[in-house]
C-alpha cells in the first residue's frame, strides 16, 4: 500500500477532526488540533483513499521535542499507522531527545513505545484520576 507522510494543512481540518470525533467521542479536540495545524505542528498518514491517521507535537516540553497525540483512524488500526507517524517525527526532531506520554491503562500505546526504543522515564499523578500519566523519551537524532 503507498502511503506518505505530510505536514498538514488547513484543507485537512475538517478529515482530522472527523477521526478525532470518532475516536474520542466529541469534538472538543477541534481548536487544538486548529492551532497545531496553523503553527505546523501536525503530521498526517495520507494513502491513497485515505487519511489514516495523524500526530500531534510540540517543542517546548522542558526544552524537548514531545509528542502530544497520536490518533489512528479506528478501521485503519494495527496497519502501523502509529509506529509510521511516530517514526518520521522522531527523524524530523529539532532535540536530541523525544518524549510523549499516555495513561497507564493504555496498553497498546504502552507496547507500541517499547517497539519503538523509547524508555519510561516517570510519572505524573492526579491528571486522570486513578490513572497515572506514564512519560517516555527515546533518543533522537537532532536536525541541525
Amino acid at each position: 500500500m503507498s502511503h506518505h507522510i505530510i505536514e498538514a494543512r488547513m484543507e485537512h481540518l475538517q478529515a482530522l477532526c472527523t477521526i478525532d470525533q470518532e475516536v474520542i467521542g466529541d469534538s472538543s479536540r477541534a481548536e487544538e488540533i486548529q492551532q497545531a495545524i496553523k503553527e505546523k505542528r501536525c503530521l498526517l498518514y495520507q494513502s491513497a483513499d485515505t487519511i489514516g491517521g495523524f500526530l500531534l507535537f510540540s517543542n517546548d516540553f522542558f526544552g524537548y521535542s514531545f509528542i502530544s497525540l497520536v490518533i489512528v483512524k479506528p478501521s485503519e488500526r494495527r496497519k502501523g499507522i502509529a509506529s509510521a507517524l511516530m517514526t518520521a517525527y522522531i527523524q524530523m526532531a529539532k532535540t536530541a531527545k523525544v518524549f510523549s506520554s499516555t495513561n497507564q491503562s493504555n496498553r497498546r500505546m504502552h507496547q507500541l513505545f517499547h517497539n519503538l526504543g523509547f524508555i519510561k522515564s516517570g510519572f505524573i499523578d492526579n491528571l486522570d484520576e486513578g490513572d497515572p500519566e506514564i512519560i517516555y523519551m527515546k533518543q533522537a537524532s537532532p536536525q541541525t
